[in-house]
């Protein structure tokens, strides 16, 4: 829906799960010599003021990347993540977020590729701005991402992590995904997808995750960080996670130390926790 702005959320422990897990797969891809496409299907505004906006409305960020900002003990795919953030505050002091555009942005090399797509007219004029230094490796389309995904798959390369990640704000957005992961893997089974979900008390949005596993074929890791009991009276995101479909063989590895220290370092009250998961071998 074009009413959701994600100023309003950025920072908060949903970013920091997903731009963890984002920086360790992009690690991965430059791996080999050969070159990569990153696509992200609703990319947002690209960066985000923390200390005025929307961002300082909620300061949902206090509670998750604030949180880790001045840590010196966190694991190394958390301080990978970090020197992401510290890039666009180089001074020391957290005023800015980057969106995932612009964590993805440092970790590609020259001749690999960015494709984003962002709906909303604003943001998207905000993400060109963000990203009007470095037009290499970029192309921004302001349209619908489920539908432009389809003209892009499969990538030239043969090699791409494709974010799927909408707002869930209009209850479509539940089964456009289901139908996203479908047909890029009917037009490329070997691409790397990551699929992001909120924790919500809404049904669709508990049902989400298993449907999820049961789209994904036969080889996806499950990650999940709630950092609070839901509440009560219903609203609000007490979590979120990712369902990755072909997963590097290093990503499970990795996060096992990250989850128990990001639920202990972000976690609320007594009902935070993680999950991790696979599919059998």
């Amino acid at each position: 829906m074009l009413s959701y702005r994600h100023g309003f959320h950025a920072g908060n422990h949903a970013d920091v799960l997903k731009h963890v897990v984002l920086a360790r797969l992009l690690h991965h891809l430059a791996q080999k010599e050969k070159p990569f496409w990153y696509i992200d299907s609703h990319a947002g505004a690209g960066s985000y003021l923390l200390d005025r906006g929307y961002a300082a409305k909620n300061a949902e960020y206090a509670d998750g990347v604030g949180r880790l900002w001045e840590r010196t003990d966190v694991p190394e795919s958390v301080a990978d993540y970090l020197r992401l953030v510290r890039h666009l505050n180089p001074d020391g002091k957290l005023r800015r977020y980057p969106g995932s555009p612009l964590c993805a942005l440092p970790l590609l090399r020259e001749g690999d590729r960015m494709r984003l797509f962002e709906l909303h007219g604003g943001d998207a004029a905000q993400l060109r701005h963000a990203l009007a230094h470095d037009t290499r490796h970029i192309a921004i389309r302001e349209e619908d991402g489920f539908a432009g995904l389809r003209a892009l798959l499969p990538p030239p390369p043969r090699r791409a992590l494709v974010l799927i990640d909408p707002s869930y704000e209009d209850k479509r957005d539940y089964a456009r995904v289901l139908e996203a992961l479908d047909d890029g893997l009917r037009r490329f089974a070997t691409g790397i997808y990551a699929l992001w979900y909120p924790q919500l008390r809404r049904p669709e949005s508990r049902r989400l995750p298993e449907r999820l596993k049961q789209h994904a074929g036969t080889h996806w890791l499950h990650v999940a960080l709630t950092v609070r009991a839901p509440a009560k009276a219903g609203f609000g995101m007490h979590g979120s996670g990712l369902l990755i479909v072909n997963p590097p063989w290093s990503l499970a590895p990795a996060l096992e130390s990250v989850l128990p220290f990001l639920a202990a370092v972000l976690g609320q009250d007594e009902g935070a926790g993680f999950q991790l998961e696979r599919s059998a071998p």
